[in-house]
């Protein structure tokens, strides 16, 4: 399975080289507007970051269990910016 620094390096290249800012690239990818990401809008972002289809799902949910701080079960605003601060840092 790919690295979790593996897997922020791919989203990282992904909101640089197709949004302006990390902002842009998270209004994108929450579909519905609730200032949230949900498996399946984080499953898209993956996608589009080019992480194999095999292994998304299971991506997703380490994503969702190492980034919510709340526990909702949900990425908002504040833990998606926490995960890009962590890209930004290495």
């Amino acid at each position: 399975m790919l690295s979790k620094e593996t897997i922020l390096n791919k989203i990282q290249i992904l909101i640089t080289h197709h949004f302006n800012t990390p902002e842009e690239a998270f209004a994108f990818f929450d579909k519905d507007g609730d200032g949230k990401l949900n498996k399946a809008e984080i499953v898209k972002l993956l996608k589009e970051a080019e992480i194999n289809g095999f292994i998304r799902g299971m991506i997703s949910s380490n994503l969702i269990e190492g980034y919510d701080k709340d526990g909702s079960g949900l990425i908002d605003w504040d833990e998606f910016k926490s995960a890009i601060d962590e890209i930004s840092e290495k």
